[in-house]
């Protein structure tokens, strides 16, 4: 495996800038998630480092070695892309044996049958090997499509929303094996998508995306509790975090236009009266919809609470994020 390194890194479509000014660092071994709305960028960068697309400015370095002018077949990347890309007339097994069978991997047989055997297990479609592709559901043929990058092993592993067209179930699941698997091998992988949760439990860094530039990066953690901006602050966390206007609440620093509140940073029984209207049990918690001061806002509460709609609860800030009028952090 090896580090990927983007140093100012921009590309144009035409009058867009798709990437403007990247630079990042993937450490070896890494799991790295970006985020960010559609044309942030995400796409574009995993193009640029597979070798699909080429820069036109900056560079970048796979294992310490340039890029520029080398081919997706030398950069010796896999990607998996959000549209299924198999092979129909081949069945599943031979879609997974195919990137083993290139002349420059010369893949033994029995290395072979051994690799698709256990990536096929833990696609859970080992019961499919002999169906063609075209006789697999959608989720099948992404598992498929997921299962042919695994197989081999490239210098790093690229994947473009790889779980979205999956069921919750099996998305859960594969998100544990996604991540066993990049964490038993020492892979580095990075990782497109638009679920939150995924950058959550996934990733050991994160990367947001905004209009092609790379706003904030750092591990999950650090981007949800310390989020330069409110843009970031809106890329992890779910329920998303209020914003408010700043003088809501008493003790607002100079400058500030907006407090941000994490719903579990609401603080209930003491403060300001606001009205409950609505109340989500979801099992291990609840979700209690407030109007206060003509806001909505959205906390979590204890799974066993008694509130219901038109109820009074008392709140206050707790751990407040400030943001100033262009939207950036204020320590």
């Amino acid at each position: 495996m090896a580090e990927v390194v983007l140093q100012n890194v921009t590309k144009r479509f035409s009058d867009h800038v798709a990437l403007d000014d990247v630079s990042m660092t993937v450490p070896d071994g890494s799991f790295v998630v970006l985020l960010g709305p559609t044309g942030a960028g995400k796409t574009t960068t995993l193009r640029m480092i597979s070798g699909l697309d080429q820069p036109d400015g900056g560079e970048i370095f796979i294992g310490g070695m340039p890029m520029r002018g080398l081919t997706p077949a030398q950069r010796n990347v896999a990607m998996v892309f959000q549209q299924y890309s198999l092979y129909p007339h081949l069945t599943v097994r031979e879609n997974l044996e195919f990137p083993l069978k290139s002349p420059l991997l010369s893949t033994p047989r029995a290395e072979i049958d051994r690799k698709v055997k256990a990536i096929a297990e833990v696609l859970q479609i080992a019961h499919k090997l002999e169906n063609k592709a075209t006789a697999l559901s959608g989720g099948e043929m992404q598992r498929v499509s997921i299962g042919r990058a695994l197989v081999r092993s490239p210098q790093i592993y690229l994947m473009d929303e790889p779980l979205s067209s999956l069921d919750a179930k099996l998305r859960a699941d594969l998100r544990i094996e996604l991540k066993s698997i990049q964490a038993g091998s020492g892979a580095t992988l990075l990782y497109v998508t638009h679920d939150q949760i995924e950058a959550m439990t996934m990733a050991t860094h994160v990367g947001v995306l905004q209009q092609g530039r790379l706003v904030q990066f750092g591990s999950p953690r650090e981007v949800y509790e310390n989020p330069v901006s409110i843009y970031a602050a809106a890329r992890l966390g779910l329920p998303r975090i209020n914003i408010l206007p700043a003088d809501i609440f008493a003790g607002a620093p100079p400058r500030a236009r907006n407090i941000g509140l994490r719903p579990e940073h609401i603080r209930q029984g003491s403060g300001e009266e606001s009205l409950v209207t609505r109340v989500e049990h979801l099992g291990d918690q609840t979700r209690l919809h407030l109007s206060f001061r003509n806001h909505q806002i959205v906390t979590v509460t204890d799974a066993h609470t008694a509130l219901r709609s038109g109820d009074i609860v008392k709140i206050e800030p707790n751990k407040p994020l400030y943001f100033d009028a262009e939207g950036m952090r204020l320590a």
